[in-house]
């Protein structure tokens, strides 16, 4: 009979102390996909004589991938993102706050012991009330050093779905911190090209208003001559103008995504300047879909994950609102001396002791227990909708910057056309003006089609150039779901 008593008492303790779960298991919701994307990347490699490819631009971004645009200013500078800038910083506080987490849900897995050794004396008045006179006394002594144990027994799996939501939304904050670092590396990026950007158009408008300058004097010796009129001199000094305002206004915007750029970076903006250097580079070719596909953007997008992972904690919570409906069982040990002299505080027959297990259960919260729960409930039908919505605008991220990207490549082309037929359209006016056959009034309008011929070329560069960050951070740069922490 003992032998078949003994196995049956340790399976029953063997089953309290596993307990069980209650509440659902997690399962990923399925989200709106395409086989494919609607997009194509453009053929760079059949661009105009003016692109030149960088190298490796035929695969998806791996590791540095602004390594791909080939300018060692660039990459001098991204380097420098992971040890200064403050947002990263913050964001990798927030990951190690978030793992400490993890630890303080899981002490509840063991029990908490304590310890609470006091000295106390007391003496009695002898005229309190009812209080016989014959055994008053000068008072008493008390010597006590208890140790108390408490261990909650986790019967239906509160604090191990504790536990798991705390592991779940660390490694939200860790693609968190993925989803900063991504960004910051794209803005730099974005910034530098914007101010390079600038740098090609300060050159263009310094080259103009030195051209201006030239037609203006022209101008001048040819009404000083008689051969032409003072409405032509009073035309060659208002597009002379109007060209050195626009040389000073570019300055302004340059200083801005300088500025920019030294924040990102962790330096005030006084401490750190970029040489000018007028932009010389092209957007690197495209990998051709669907060598991504729009389902590998759940895997390569650290802002999905990091939903996905949120929708997780979010469902562990729902198990521990569903818990509070079962009772509590408490395992107590309370033991330790007790004595009324020091002499004799640690001897023998001043010990004491108390074991036992406690049940409780809440008969009537009017409802607490099932708001509770609906909450938790409404939160991840929340977290559902939220990262669904991230995977869509991922999508769209990916589409619109792949349209922008295929649309420019063809425009840059009609767009060079243009560019080199008001440059030849001007020299033809200016050579006739020259030869007394027409008036400046073409001359001046030539000259300001070809000036906005020759930024719309250098605006079209910028915008393929920060498509191509925008698609490359869309796509999630050289990251993946690999990346989480094993927490």
């Amino acid at each position: 009979m003992k032998t078949t008593l003994i196995p049956s008492l340790l399976s029953i303790v063997t089953i309290l102390l596993a307990g069980c779960m209650v509440g659902p298991n997690y399962v990923k919701p399925a989200t709106p996909m395409a086989s494919a994307f609607k997009e194509e990347a453009p053929n760079l490699s059949q661009a105009n004589d003016g692109w030149k490819l960088a190298q490796p631009g035929d695969q998806t971004p791996r590791g540095n991938w602004w390594e791909i645009y080939g300018d060692p200013q660039l990459n001098s500078l991204e380097a420098q993102i992971d040890s200064a800038n403050q947002t990263l910083k913050i964001a990798e506080a927030n990951y190690r706050e978030a793992r400490t987490a993890i630890r303080f849900n899981r002490s509840a897995e063991a029990p908490t012991i304590g310890v609470a050794p006091s000295i106390s004396a007391v003496r009695s008045s002898a005229n309190q009330p009812y209080f016989p006179a014959s055994q008053a006394n000068n008072g008493t002594g008390d010597f006590t050093l208890p140790v108390d144990m408490s261990w909650e027994i986790d019967l239906w799996g509160r604090i191990r779905r504790s536990v798991t939501a705390a592991k779940e939304q660390t490694q939200a904050s860790a693609a968190d911190m993925a989803a900063v670092q991504l960004s910051l590396q794209a803005d730099l990026a974005y910034d530098y090209f914007e101010l390079r950007s600038a740098d090609a158009e300060k050159k263009l408008l310094d080259d103009t208003v030195q051209a201006y300058s030239k037609a203006f004097e022209l101008t001048e010796n040819r009404f000083e001559g008689g051969a032409a009129p003072k409405s032509d001199v009073a035309q060659a000094r208002t597009q002379l103008e109007d060209a050195k305002v626009l040389d000073t206004d570019i300055t302004v915007q340059r200083a801005q995504y300088e500025h920019a750029i030294a924040i990102l970076i962790g330096k005030p903006p006084a401490n750190f300047s970029l040489p000018p250097s007028p932009i010389d580079l092209h957007a690197p070719a495209i990998p051709a879909m669907p060598e991504v596909l729009p389902s590998q953007l759940l895997e390569r997008r650290p802002d999905i994950a990091a939903s996905e992972r949120r929708m997780a904690a979010a469902n562990e919570q729902i198990g521990i609102a569903q818990a509070a409906y079962y009772p509590t069982l408490n395992l107590s040990a309370l033991a330790g001396f007790q004595g009324n002299l020091a002499a004799n505080w640690f001897t023998w027959p001043s010990r004491f002791w108390a074991v036992g297990p406690s049940f409780s259960e809440t008969l009537f919260d009017a409802g607490r227990r099932r708001a509770t729960k609906e909450s938790a409930v409404a939160a991840y039908d929340g977290s559902v909708a939220n990262y669904r919505q991230t995977t869509l605008t991922a999508f769209q991220q990916v589409e619109d910057n792949l349209a922008v990207l295929r649309i420019l490549s063809g425009e840059s082309q009609q767009q060079h056309n243009a560019t080199t037929a008001a440059e030849e359209s001007l020299h033809l006016f200016q050579n006739r003006y020259a030869g007394g056959v027409d008036t400046y009034l073409q001359v001046v309008t030539s000259q300001t089609t070809a000036l906005s011929n020759e930024q719309n070329d250098i605006d079209i560069r910028r915008r393929q150039l920060d498509a191509s960050v925008l698609l490359i951070k869309a796509l999630g740069g050289d990251w993946n779901v690999n990346k989480l922490p094993k927490v």
